[in-house]
């Protein structure tokens, strides 16, 4: 496998991990808005083909990158990120209690879209 090329696509609401020029992994979320911004992780899935190699680190490291470049947080409701996160506090900040509640209301709110 060549380098792994991680892409923001906000409009679908994906992070991806793509090798060799094919989307290999990623990470489902979506922009809370209220009562602060988030990134709300709600999904990661790997190609069985690619499990193993470290794609779901890669992209919840991402994750966390780049809401620390935004300036927001990041809600994880992945059981997978939930995990990351917590191996990984000096990256993964811990997410306010009010976001998390938030998230979850939003996600039972929007079911069709995950």
């Amino acid at each position: 496998m060549s380098d792994l090329e991680i892409r923001d696509d906000r409009a679908a609401g994906r992070l991806e991990a793509v090798a060799d020029g094919e989307v290999v992994g990623h990470i489902e979320y979506f922009v809370l808005e209220a009562p602060g911004r988030a990134l709300v992780a709600v999904h990661t899935i790997v190609d069985p083909s690619h499990q193993g190699r470290g794609i779901a680190g890669s992209l919840s490291r991402e994750l966390y990158a780049v809401a620390a470049r935004e300036g927001i947080a990041v809600v994880p409701l992945c059981a997978y990120v939930v995990k990351w996160a917590e191996g990984h506090p000096e990256e993964a900040p811990a997410a306010d209690p009010e976001l998390l509640r938030a998230a979850k209301r939003w996600l039972v709110a929007h079911p069709e879209r995950f």
